[in-house]
């Protein structure tokens, strides 16, 4: 038997083989048609919930819009850029963004110090004490923000508060009576550390799911090299860590940026000035005031603010996936 009849006789009947020089094409359903199919649903729940909120936020910012407007006495009437003037030349507005920056900012470095310093924390504890720590951790993100609000009001009451109480106990310390709320900064650090208790599980279960792919190989052979401690985090984890900590940096600060239930609880619903964030701000000027032009007018400079955040962290992503 030839070579040609014997290569024939091995291919089964029924199926040809290939062509040569014409490879074999895979079928495709669909093509680029499907993954906006799928995308569909969430996009048009999308617009659905944030579309016309938006448009409508939008449309109020640019409009002189009080209580006889949404009474219906008179028309809305267009006022170009008069709202974004008045807010932008008004002092209060920038006392207001000032406090709000320092605020997101000192929420977002803690949460970010405390959340690495547990990560790193689980990676050297035995595995039921892991365990514990994290069911700690998920417990107290599941509260509820109003539950977790009401008892810190509790802790740091005047009369009632348990912190008080222990602070007191220590020799040459009278706390008894101290009111932690008779002032902003006083007040704001402990809407802070209520943020900060929050946001620190979130940063730790994710953090420590990247601890899981730093390669001990590359820690074991910076330690040869003589590197200490520090040396193996600031050269081999915290590289390796950065996608993550520039994710969690970014929706840190978004997060802390847009903090409204913890100081409207934490204040009775009623804000003072020296309490006022750019949340709490806006809403004031829109319900409480019943400027609902002006209102909005804040809500949409916020949401400008927060969209250059997201501006600077999708830059930062373009340059890691660049680099990789």
């Amino acid at each position: 038997m030839s070579a040609a009849e014997t290569t024939t006789a091995k291919v089964p009947q029924g199926r040809r083989s290939p062509s040569p020089g014409r490879p074999g094409k895979r079928r495709t359903t669909g093509g680029a048609a499907v993954p906006w199919a799928l995308l569909a649903p969430c996009l048009i729940i999308l617009v659905l919930v944030l579309g016309y909120p938006l448009v409508r936020l939008v449309t109020l910012s640019f409009q002189k819009f009080g209580k006889t407007q949404l009474w219906g006495f008179q028309e809305p009437e267009n006022v170009g850029f008069d709202n974004f003037s008045a807010i932008l030349g008004d002092s209060e507005f920038w006392t207001v963004v000032v406090r709000t920056v320092l605020f997101a900012g000192g929420a977002v470095v803690l949460t970010m110090v405390i959340g690495m310093l547990i990560a790193l924390l689980l990676q050297r504890v035995s595995g039921w004490v892991k365990t514990l720590i994290n069911i700690a951790l998920v417990a107290s993100w599941g509260m509820p923000i109003i539950v977790a609000t009401t008892i810190f009001k509790w802790m740091f009451d005047s009369d009632y508060g348990v912190l008080n109480w222990l602070l007191s106990k220590l020799p040459g310390v009278d706390f008894i009576g101290h009111n932690w709320f008779a002032t902003g900064p006083q007040g704001l650090a402990v809407i802070m550390l209520l943020v900060v208790w929050g946001a620190v599980p979130f940063v730790v279960i994710t953090l420590s799911a990247g601890l899981t792919q730093v390669p001990k190989e590359l820690e074991e052979a910076a330690r040869l090299d003589g590197a200490g401690s520090w040396g193996v985090f600031r050269y081999v984890t915290l590289p390796i860590l950065k996608p993550i900590l520039v994710m969690l940096t970014t929706l840190s600060v978004i997060w802390d940026m847009g903090v409204f239930p913890q100081v409207f609880v934490m204040r009775n619903g009623h804000p003072e000035a020296e309490f006022q964030l750019l949340t709490t701000y806006s809403y004031d000027k829109a319900f409480v005031v019943n400027d609902y032009s002006g209102g909005s007018a804040i809500a949409l400079i916020t949401v400008v603010l927060l969209l250059g955040v997201v501006a600077v962290y999708m830059r930062q992503m373009l340059k890691i996936g660049e680099v990789e």
